[in-house]
């Protein structure tokens, strides 16, 4: 009992999901002894759903291996390549498979989804009494991710909020393979993937008209109908916080600024073509910037922000990249800490 005990204190003392994956995996290595323990996420929207493996450890692994969160979405397999994993995700219930070594495994649930599977893989099937203590120590888990989700996330949208911008930023800017003596809490990344880092701000154009047309709850819906279009127009690895009222923002990794522009528009134009209940057609304004190295959240989100002012400005519906907007002239950076001014 005392090792069960240790083990659920050092997983819900982690505020950081990637690291709390690795200590669940490391701590049904420690409790069942497997051959292999292994987390698997879906990700991905319609028939592009995938599985990223977040932790893994073998027998005689000492830190756990995981896909990179900027790994190409096209080198994951797909659900249906493992039809086991598969159907324990769609059925939502523990399935154990037969043969040396059996497996087993369990689906992993937020309050909202079934979001993953986890994998134990045993020398003999597991005992009743091992499988209660695996159940038990999930039922922990799924409750310290609805805790984690409830502090992060933006209630309406399910997007991450404005207060954990500034930690997420300085993990993606600074993100890079751990060493290999990492340690327990450790994960070596395969599939490094390469790119800057992007900040985009997205408005709403004249959300203020939709509250006052049509009132403040179709006003929500709105936001809400937003953030599943942000979520099937950017990637799986994407940052997506909505800021309050109509702002968005999106952190993400690209490897030239047309590449970032695409993106942008992808949403750009899912928006302008998707018919909102009641309201019928928006269209939403977006500007981006570059994450530079001397960045703090504040000066890249300050250049993103006058970006968009200036394609609010200039017709709305449109996508502005603050670094072209420098070089043609149509703002100017004039001072070393970034400050912009509009012509």
């Amino acid at each position: 009992m005392p090792q069960v005990v240790d083990h659920l204190a050092e997983l819900t003392g982690f505020r950081d999901r990637d690291l709390l994956d690795v200590t669940l995996v490391g701590a049904f290595k420690d409790l069942l002894a497997p051959e292999m323990v292994a987390i698997y996420r879906c990700v991905g929207e319609g028939n592009e759903r995938r599985w990223i493996m977040r932790a893994r450890l073998g027998k005689g692994d000492l830190v756990a291996t995981a896909d990179t969160l900027w790994l190409d979405p096209s080198q994951l397999p797909r659900l249906e390549s493992q039809p086991a994993r598969h159907n324990c995700l769609l059925r939502q219930e523990t399935m154990v498979l037969g043969g040396e070594p059996s497996l087993s495994l369990f689906p992993l649930a937020s309050d909202r989804e079934v979001i993953g599977v986890l994998e134990i893989s045993t020398a003999a099937p597991m005992s009743a009494e091992q499988m209660r203590l695996v159940a038990s120590v999930l039922r922990i888990y799924r409750n310290f991710q609805g805790l984690l989700d409830y502090s992060e996330r933006d209630t309406l949208t399910g997007l991450l909020n404005r207060k954990t911008f500034d930690d997420s930023f300085l993990r993606v800017v600074t993100s890079a393979p751990p060493p290999a003596d990492a340690g327990h809490a450790g994960t070596q990344r395969r599939h490094h993937g390469d790119g800057s880092c992007w900040l985009g701000v997205i408005d709403i154009d004249h959300f203020k008209r939709v509250n006052d047309n049509f009132g403040h709850l179709i006003g929500d819906e709105v936001l809400l109908l937003l953030s599943r279009l942000m979520r099937s127009s950017f990637r799986y690895h994407d940052r997506l916080y909505r800021f309050g009222g109509e702002e968005f923002v999106v952190l993400m990794r690209s490897a030239s600024a047309d590449a970032a522009m695409l993106a942008f528009e992808r949403l750009r134009s899912n928006v302008e073509r998707f018919a909102f209940p009641r309201v019928g057609h928006i269209t939403v304004s977006v500007g981006f910037t570059e994450v530079r190295s001397a960045d703090t959240p504040a000066s890249a989100f300050e250049r993103a922000d006058q970006a968009v002012y200036h394609a609010k400005e200039n017709g709305r519906n449109r996508i502005a990249d603050h670094a072209a907007l420098v070089a043609h002239g149509a703002l100017v950076e004039d001072t070393p800490d970034g400050d912009v001014e509009l012509f």
